[in-house]
């Protein structure tokens, strides 16, 4: 089939770690490219952020990157986006007159806005995944969350009237359910990995010396926990810290997330132990994950978070905070172990657990791995999602066939 993906901000071309880089431009890329290996033409529309870039780009053999003219052709935060969406639909809807896609799959909530408004004249069905819901957000970030007034309105809007819904984890379903969501139109189809890349073996990142070593990566925003991670480093001794993501290394101060926690590994005393890394590009990930005793994820909240099943995948255990997509996907004293979320005594109890307990590590790496490349691998996330959109076109044909019926 012709799949059209629609991914506002996160294209698979950026480069991982900057302000709005992370998984969903991961997800989106290898989605594709997995499609694409199962037999059907992806293109991905996103919007142009650079006057020098192509009109499309090939991505990958049968995905094409389209870049989309809305707005001014410069980075523009993603939550600034939402004036431009009017004219990333309409350009859709141009280019679909030629050539409309058998399904669409649009990433975040205001991709799903372009994608209906671009679809709706052509009757073609859209799939909505979010990435990350506007109430959740809003529950926890509070005055914090930069989001657009009318976010959340918005956000029910576009899956009550999507085909269908893909929700990456089960706690997904129950807050899509507060929007209104009709259940029986929700699909939870996960994040996957690439497990020719993550796997336990393969290349070890450079470890010199002999302290226990600890390793997060993503975005360095407060949701994502870091500073909970440095509270609890000072009460694991010996052990070193590696943070990974934020900007490059060298423009660290001036990010003023970077800056924050610098002082506060410096205010803290561990300094000496924790080593801001910077930007690291993801095909640097795998080796740094294994040169690891122990991987941490414990944001506040998180839609799904991919950094731990790359881990899995690679045989090291993870210490993640029970919310969100953790809850699926890190299995509590099997492949890793749950800790509440901004807990640093928790966070440092079990840390120091792990560290201090060789043969549990081990159990709990190989545990790991086995769990990652059983249901996670892009393939496999692949066919799930090529059943959802079966099932979206199969729902668009009856619909248009009961309300041709239903003319006078």
């Amino acid at each position: 089939m012709n799949i059209d993906m629609v991914s506002e901000h996160a294209s698979p071309l950026a480069t991982l770690g900057g302000a709005d880089a992370g998984g969903q431009n991961v997800h989106v890329g290898a989605l594709a490219v997995a499609l694409a290996e199962r037999g059907h033409e992806v293109v991905v529309h996103t919007r142009r952020d650079d006057a020098g870039l192509p009109d499309s780009v090939s991505f990958a053999p049968g995905v094409t990157v389209e870049h989309v003219p809305a707005g001014p052709p410069r980075p523009i935060p993603k939550d600034d986006l939402l004036p431009y969406m009017a004219d990333f639909a309409a350009h859709l809807a141009r280019r679909w007159l030629s050539r409309p896609p058998d399904i669409v799959h649009a990433h975040f909530w205001m991709s799903g806005l372009a994608a209906l408004g671009g679809a709706r004249e052509h009757g073609v069905p859209v799939v909505q995944t979010f990435h990350a819901l506007g109430r959740v957000k809003r529950r926890y970030q509070r005055a914090a969350d930069t989001s657009p007034p009318g976010r959340v309105r918005l956000e029910g809007q576009v899956g009550r009237e999507a085909t269908a819904v893909v929700a990456t984890c089960t706690d997904e379903v129950r807050e899509l359910g507060a929007y209104g969501v009709p259940p029986e139109r929700v699909f939870v189809v996960p994040c996957g990995v690439d497990t020719g890349r993550f796997r336990p073996e393969g290349t070890v990142a450079e470890h010199a010396g002999d302290r226990p070593r600890i390793l997060t990566i993503g975005r360095l925003v407060p949701r994502k926990g870091v500073d909970t991670l440095i509270e609890a480093v000072c009460r694991v001794p010996d052990a070193e810290l590696l943070i990974a993501g934020g900007p490059e290394r060298s423009k660290l101060g001036d990010d003023r997330e970077g800056r924050r926690l610098m002082g506060l590994a410096a205010e803290r005393g561990v300094a000496d132990r924790v080593a801001f890394l910077g930007q690291v590009t993801h095909d640097e990930i795998p080796a740094l994950i294994r040169s690891a005793d122990v991987v941490v994820s414990v944001p506040w909240y998180e839609p799904f978070g991919i950094v731990p099943i790359e881990a899995m995948a690679c045989g090291v255990p993870v210490v993640a905070s029970a919310v969100g997509g953790h809850l699926d996907t890190v299995v509590d004293g099997v492949t890793g172990l749950h800790v509440p979320p901004r807990r640093p005594d928790g966070l440092a109890a079990s840390l120091r657990r792990l560290l201090g307990d060789a043969a549990l590590r081990r159990s709990l790496g190989r545990a790991a791995a086995e769990h990652a490349h059983g249901r996670y691998p892009w393939d496999r996330v692949a066919a799930e999602t090529e059943a959802v959109y079966e099932r979206a076109i199969e729902t668009a044909r009856e619909r248009l066939a009961f309300a041709e019926g239903a003319r006078p």
